[in-house]
């Protein structure tokens, strides 16, 4: 099963497997996605806001720690660590 993923304001969109992480779904839309650790999910720099669909993996408790430990917005979610489950449109404070 595939679902699309929209990354806006570029308006790129992508369709990837169920499971792929936000992550992996950036680089393939092509867009710049900050990552120190490699999907480590230790930094806490891909961080993507959630704008439209609602079907993730819920956030674990370790995603929870790392973001509080790098201050950072709970309403992000970690893209290493997120699993796409259906289709989405999210946002990264940068781009």
């Amino acid at each position: 099963m595939e679902f699309c993923i929209r990354f806006e304001p570029s308006q790129r969109t992508v369709r990837v497997p169920a499971g792929t992480s936000l992550l992996e779904a950036a680089r393939d839309a092509g867009l710049p996605l900050a990552s120190s650790c490699r999907a480590g999910g230790i930094c806490a720099r891909c961080g993507l806001e959630i704008l439209a669909g609602s079907v993730l993996d819920a956030e674990s408790e370790r995603e929870r720690e790392i973001k509080s430990r790098n201050r950072i917005d709970p309403r992000l979610r970690l893209a290493c660590r997120t699993r796409v489950r259906g289709d989405l449109t999210v946002t990264a404070p940068y781009w």
